[in-house]
């Protein structure tokens, strides 16, 4: 199934390609043109869309960074960067190539619909070049409508549209006296409107009512680390608290940190880091951080699914709290992620909770293609995995299914909440190469959200690819 949705994408890529060329010029005539377009990528997204994805990465099918995430009608709207990989005639080798961007939508935060291209930079109407550096945008709700603020050329323009997902109009010239990158918006409790972003250092400005003016003059953020890069502003408030969040290179790569204040012009004060530097030596990170149904989520990115590579990102989650004082606790970079699973799905238990400190490696289903995911090899007596927050519903659930591969052939355990918890199953690996999909029958019928143990007592060596009950 996923081959078959890369082929679709890239079929939808050269209808893209096909509707820049009817678009690039912006008369009415054109602009009419420029909606259908946007209408028809609307419609292919959400065919792609049909995929859950409760763990991190969030999105399977692409490569995506800089990931905004808002609360708007009910559900989390991501407004990612979109990375490509560079080619002849598009971007710079061994750099960040960004030409569109994307909208992803989700009311469990597992199922993930991709509303597709809302933007690309040939509908820019003051932009007179291709500059594929279409970096971190942001979006916000005010006056009846949706205003996407997006970074391209070294300013900011806006575009404008009646839902989340557009269609988005662009507005015919960039916000003046605003020049830089990765724009972030604050909406106060009054109304007011407020925009920071980026270059070199962080600035702030009021906004116009209409949105797409600055109402003050800039000013610069002090009281910020002054040595290493500071860049990706994401302003929010809570409980009369204003943090301002960024990425800063300490040392090498880029760690999330914040400072607070009580007025949102400042001034600020360091506070702490929120998230440390990637292991994967990802050397950019950039956030936001949404409140949604009563928990707080963070949202970042690293290189998932470009290991080689840390130009082509992908975007994550993770739970967010706070100490009683407002400052805020550092999160945890995991696998897991915050979606819960439905048990009848395919769960991709690579995606683990814990492993055993022995024996346990993930690697690419398929050396060529990271989109087609991950295995977990169990190699020797006593590995397991842990992975948590399955949800079995009300209703009995007779059999799992298990995807597997094995040199030696072997014997795994499912057992619920821990290792030594009640036995749900027992399922014979047979010897082989190729993936075979293995049915056995339940021991007991699991309810509610439950912790999955699958478990290797033998010494023999076993691949998975996903498990699921039915």
């Amino acid at each position: 199934m996923m081959r078959q949705l890369l082929v679709f994408a890239s079929k939808t890529q050269e209808m893209q390609t096909t509707f820049n060329i009817v678009t690039e010029r912006t008369n009415t005539t054109n602009m009419k043109k420029y909606t259908l377009y946007l209408l028809a990528l609307s419609f292919v997204g959400l065919f792609l869309a049909n995929q859950s994805f409760a763990t991190n990465p969030l999105i399977m099918d692409q490569f995506t960074a800089d990931p905004t995430a808002r609360v708007f009608e009910g559900k989390v709207y991501v407004y990612p960067s979109h990375d490509i990989p560079a080619s002849p005639g598009r971007g710079r080798t061994n750099w960040f190539v960004m030409e569109d961007y994307h909208v992803f939508s989700s009311e469990n935060l597992t199922d993930w619909t991709d509303h597709g291209a809302i933007l690309n930079q040939t509908n820019v109407p003051w932009l007179k070049r291709t500059s594929f550096d279409m970096w971190a945008p942001d979006c916000v709700f005010k006056n009846g409508k949706y205003y996407f603020y997006f970074p391209v050329g070294g300013r900011i323009g806006v575009a404008v549209a009646d839902k989340p997902y557009g269609p988005f109009k662009p507005e015919e010239k960039p916000i003046a006296g605003a020049n830089g990158i990765d724009p972030g918006l604050l909406i106060d409790k009054d109304g007011s409107a407020y925009m920071f972003w980026a270059r070199g250092r962080i600035s702030v400005a009021k906004l116009k009512d209409n949105m797409v003016e600055l109402d003050s003059p800039p000013q610069v953020i002090t009281n910020l680390p002054p040595r290493g890069l500071i860049e990706g502003p994401f302003p929010f408030e809570r409980n009369g608290i204003y943090y301002l969040t960024y990425p800063h290179v300490q040392n090498k790569i880029e760690r999330l940190e914040y400072a607070m204040s009580t007025n949102p012009l400042g001034p600020y004060k360091q506070a702490g880091v929120i998230l440390d530097e990637a292991d994967s030596g990802c050397w950019t990170v950039h956030q936001s951080i949404v409140e949604y149904k009563g928990q707080w989520y963070l949202f970042y990115h690293d290189k998932d699914l470009s290991p080689n590579f840390d130009k082509n990102r992908s975007i994550r989650a993770e739970y967010l709290s706070f100490n009683d004082d407002g400052t805020i606790k550092k999160a945890v970079r995991t696998l897991r992620g915050v979606g819960i699973v439905d048990a009848r799905s395919k769960i991709q238990i690579d995606r683990y909770s814990a492993i055993s400190k022995e024996g346990v490696a993930v690697s690419f289903l398929e050396a060529t293609n990271p989109f087609a995911g991950w295995k977990i090899s169990l190699n020797g007596k006593n590995t397991w995995v842990r992975f948590d927050r399955v949800d079995f519903g009300e209703n009995g659930l007779k059999s799992v299914n298990v995807r597997s591969a094995s040199s030696t052939g072997g014997l795994i355990e499912i057992r619920l909440d821990k290792a030594d918890g009640p036995l749900l199953a027992q399922v014979e690996i047979g010897k082989s190469a190729d993936w075979k999909i293995i049915n056995a029958k339940l021991q007991s019928i699991p309810t509610g959200i439950r912790d999955l143990f699958v478990i290797q007592n033998a010494n023999n060596d076993v691949d998975l690819d996903w498990i699921g009950f039915e």
